[in-house]
C-alpha cells in the first residue's frame, strides 16, 4: 500500500477546509460537522410537520387528504436527499480529496442533470398514478379532492425538490456544512409565516387553502435552490463550475445513479418495514397501533440522528480515500460506527427506562401509553444496533460499496415482517410483534458489519481492484 503521508504531500494543493478533513483529528472533525448536519436534517424533517400543522387548521377532510400524500413526499425526500444525494456527496468528496477540483465541478453539473431528469420522471409518475393510488388507499370525496390538489401542485414541482437536495449534496461533498445550515434553516424561518399567509390569506388577499400550503413548500425549495446555485457558482464554494455544462458522458452519470439506486433500496426497505409492521400491529386493536405509532416516531427520528453522526463520517471517508489515505478512512469508519451506535443506544435505553416521557407528547390515552411503553421497553435496547446498521450504510456510500448494507436491510425486513407474521400465527400478540422488530434491528446491525470487517472498498485509487 502506498505511504499515505507521501501521497498526501505529493497531491495538488487543497483549500483549508479539505486539509482539515485530511489531517485534523478524526473525532473532533466529525463532531464539528455533526452539529450542523443534525440541525439540517432536523429542519428538513420539521418542514413537513410545519406544513401539517397549518393544513390541519382547514379541517379533518383536508388533513386526512394531505396525510395520504405525505408518505410519498417523505419517500421522495429520502431518495433525493439521502440516497442519490448521498451518492453525489461520495463522488464529489472523493474527487476533492484527490485534488481533482475540475472533475468535482463537472460532477456538480451531472448532479443537476440527474435532478432535472429524475424530477420530471417523478412528476410524470405521481400525476399519472397518484389519484388512483390515493383512492385505492381509501380516500374519497373531499378527502380525495384535497389529496389530489395538494399532490398535483407539490409533485408538479418535484424537479425543484430534486435540484434543492442534490445541490445541497454538492455543497456537503466539499465538506461545507455551514452554508446548508444557513439556507435550510433560514428558509424554514421564512416558511413559518409564508405558509399560513398563503393558506389562510393575509389582509385583503384571500387564502388559497390546501393549495397555498403546496405553493409555500415549492417556494421554499425554489428559493433554496437559487441560493444553493448562487453559492456553488460563486468563489467561496471551492469548486470551479463553468457557465456551460460539460460534454455529457453516460458512464459518469451512471456512477451516481448506480450508487444512489442501491442506497434507495435501503431507504425504501426501512420505510416499507415500518409501514407493514404498523399494519400487523393494527390487528391487535386501536390502542396497540396508537402506542406503536407514537413509539415508532422515535425509531423514525433515529435516521436523521444517525445520519447526523455518520453522514460526516462518509464525507471524511470519501475525501481520504480520494487522497489515498486508506487507513485514515478505515479509522474514520470505525469511529463513525461506534459514535452512532453509542448515541442510538443511549436514546433507546433512555426511552426504555422512561417511555411515558416520550409517549405523553403524542397521547394521553392510558391503553395507548401502555402499548407504547411495551414497544419502547422491548425495542429500545436495540436502537444502538439500528444506528450501527445505518452508520455502515453511510460508510458504504463513502466507499461506493453497498452490497452488505443492502443485504442487511433486506434481511432486517424479512426478520421483522416474517417474525411478526409468525408471532401472530402463534398468538404472541403485540409483544411478539415488538420482539420481531427488535430481531430485525439486531439483524440490520450485525449483517452490515462484514463490509467493515472485510474492509471492502477501502483501497487507494492507485491500487488495482481486487479480482472478482
Amino acid at each position: 500500500m502506498p505511504n499515505e503521508s507521501a501521497a498526501l504531500k505529493a497531491a495538488p494543493s487543497r483549500n483549508a477546509r479539505t486539509q482539515r478533513l485530511l489531517e485534523g483529528p478524526i473525532l473532533p472533525t466529525m463532531l464539528r460537522l455533526a452539529g450542523p448536519n443534525v440541525l439540517v436534517m432536523a429542519t428538513l424533517t420539521g418542514i413537513g410537520l410545519i406544513e401539517l400543522y397549518f393544513v390541519a387548521q382547514l379541517g379533518v377532510d383536508v388533513l386526512a387528504g394531505v396525510s395520504y400524500v405525505f408518505p410519498l413526499l417523505a419517500l421522495l425526500t429520502a431518495i433525493s436527499q439521502g440516497s442519490v444525494g448521498g451518492a453525489v456527496v461520495s463522488v464529489i468528496a472523493r474527487a476533492i480529496g484527490a485534488g481533482r477540483v475540475q472533475d468535482a465541478s463537472e460532477l456538480a453539473w451531472y448532479a443537476i442533470a440527474i435532478a432535472v431528469a429524475f424530477g420530471l420522471g417523478t412528476t410524470l409518475i405521481v400525476l399519472t398514478f397518484g389519484p388512483s393510488y390515493y383512492a385505492a388507499m381509501g380516500a374519497n370525496g373531499p378527502v380525495l379532492d384535497a389529496a389530489v390538489t395538494y399532490s398535483t401542485l407539490v409533485f408538479g414541482g418535484a424537479t425543484l425538490i430534486w435540484i434543492f437536495n442534490l445541490l445541497l449534496a454538492v455543497v456537503r461533498g466539499t465538506g461545507n456544512l455551514a452554508v446548508p445550515v444557513k439556507i435550510v434553516c433560514g428558509g424554514a424561518i421564512l416558511l413559518v409565516p409564508l405558509s399560513p399567509a398563503l393558506i389562510f390569506g393575509v389582509g385583503s388577499l384571500p387564502g388559497l387553502g390546501v393549495a397555498g400550503g403546496a405553493i409555500a413548500l415549492l417556494l421554499y425549495y425554489g428559493l433554496g435552490s437559487i441560493a444553493f446555485a448562487w453559492f456553488v457558482w460563486g468563489e467561496g464554494s471551492g469548486l470551479e463550475l463553468s457557465r456551460r455544462p460539460p460534454k455529457f458522458e453516460l458512464g459518469r452519470a451512471l456512477q451516481i445513479v448506480r450508487l444512489g439506486g442501491m442506497s434507495a433500496l435501503v431507504s425504501s426497505s426501512t420505510n416499507l418495514t415500518i409501514a407493514i409492521m404498523t399494519g400487523l400491529v393494527a390487528t391487535q386493536g386501536l390502542a396497540a397501533v396508537a402506542g406503536y405509532g407514537a413509539g415508532a416516531r422515535l425509531e423514525i427520528l433515529l435516521v436523521p440522528i444517525s445520519y447526523g453522526t455518520a453522514g460526516p463520517a462518509a464525507i471524511l471517508i470519501s475525501t481520504n480515500l480520494g487522497a489515498g489515505q486508506v487507513q485514515r478512512a478505515l479509522r474514520t469508519a470505525w469511529v463513525g460506527v461506534l459514535a452512532a451506535g453509542i448515541v442510538g443506544e443511549l436514546i433507546g435505553l433512555t426511552a426504555a427506562l422512561w417511555p411515558s416521557v416520550w409517549l405523553s407528547a403524542f397521547t394521553n390515552d392510558a391503553a395507548a401509553i401502555e402499548a407504547g411503553s411495551a414497544y419502547l421497553q422491548t425495542v429500545g435496547p436495540f436502537f444502538g444496533m439500528f444506528a450501527v446498521g445505518y452508520a455502515l450504510y453511510c460508510a458504504g456510500q463513502g466507499v461506493g460499496r453497498m452490497g452488505w448494507p443492502i443485504a442487511a436491510a433486506l434481511l432486517r425486513a424479512v426478520a421483522a415482517i416474517g417474525g411478526g407474521l409468525l408471532a401472530l400465527h402463534m398468538g404472541a400478540g403485540a409483544n411478539g410483534l415488538f420482539t420481531a422488530v427488535s430481531v430485525g434491528m439486531l439483524v440490520f446491525g450485525l449483517c452490515s458489519l462484514p463490509s467493515l470487517l472485510r474492509q471492502e472498498g477501502y483501497r487507494s485509487p492507485m491500487e488495482p481492484a481486487p479480482a472478482q
